[in-house]
């Protein structure tokens, strides 16, 4: 069988705020990312204060699961997965 398809959403509050943690936890696990989308709200007044991280994960369900733990430790981030098994 082949390795499981693993997307994580992560989702962050006070992005401005945690930002600098998040990345140092995806700079950690960079090897592991395949594909890394952002989405945030933006208009020209604001740039919202919240957003989701899409990430395509490379690796075992147990590293994901260790990076989840490591971003869930960050106040204001959320992270839920989907795996797919093919």
């Amino acid at each position: 069988m082949a390795d499981p398809h693993i997307i994580l959403g992560v989702h962050i509050t006070e992005r401005l705020q945690h930002a600098v943690e998040v990345q140092k936890v995806f700079t950690e696990y960079v090897c592991n990312i395949k594909t890394r989308i952002g989405l945030h709200d933006v208009s020209e007044q604001v740039c919202g204060p919240s957003g989701v991280v899409l990430l395509e994960f490379f690796g075992s369900v147990d590293d994901s699961r260790k990076m989840t733990a490591a971003l869930c430790a960050i106040d204001g981030v959320q992270v839920k997965s989907m795996v797919f098994d093919h």
